[in-house]
């Protein structure tokens, strides 16, 4: 879990979410990661919020290794919902991803050379390419 470290801590900044056709919501972006249980799982809190104070955006990931498979794992909640899927560690960063009936989601998370969290999330439906439905960029609060 210790590979996770790069996460962890408070981070505030910006997110952007396609709904639909027009203009991405922008949202005030706060993340917030630490880990529980002694180190056991890794728990991030992702809040994004409109200027007027509504909350659109909440989730919440946990994080554990799976001993037996040697991998990350994450369950995640959002929108009334919830899935599980492995984590992949990259250089600086993690991705996920999973599929539901004929929607497949990808995402990339990384730091980037100014210490940033940025990510990247991808929705495709059916044969359609992937588009882009969110991205953030958040800095670490001190």
């Amino acid at each position: 879990m210790k590979k996770l470290d790069f996460l962890v801590g408070k981070w505030k900044g910006e997110a952007h979410i396609q709904r639909g056709p027009g203009e991405p919501v922008v949202l005030e972006q706060t993340e917030d990661a630490h880990y529980k249980l002694d180190g056991l799982v890794l728990v991030i809190e992702g809040t994004g919020r409109t200027k007027d104070g509504k909350t659109p955006l909440q989730a919440l990931g946990i994080i554990s290794y799976d001993d037996e498979t040697g991998s990350y794992r994450m369950r995640a909640f959002n929108d009334g919902r919830f899935m599980e899927t492995e984590v992949k560690l990259i250089d600086k960063g993690i991705t996920w991803g999973f599929a539901a009936g004929q929607y497949r989601t990808s995402a990339v998370m990384r730091i980037d050379d100014h210490g940033d969290w940025i990510e990247l999330h991808q929705i495709a439906v059916g044969a359609d390419p992937p588009r882009k439905f969110m991205d953030l960029r958040v800095s670490r609060q001190k």
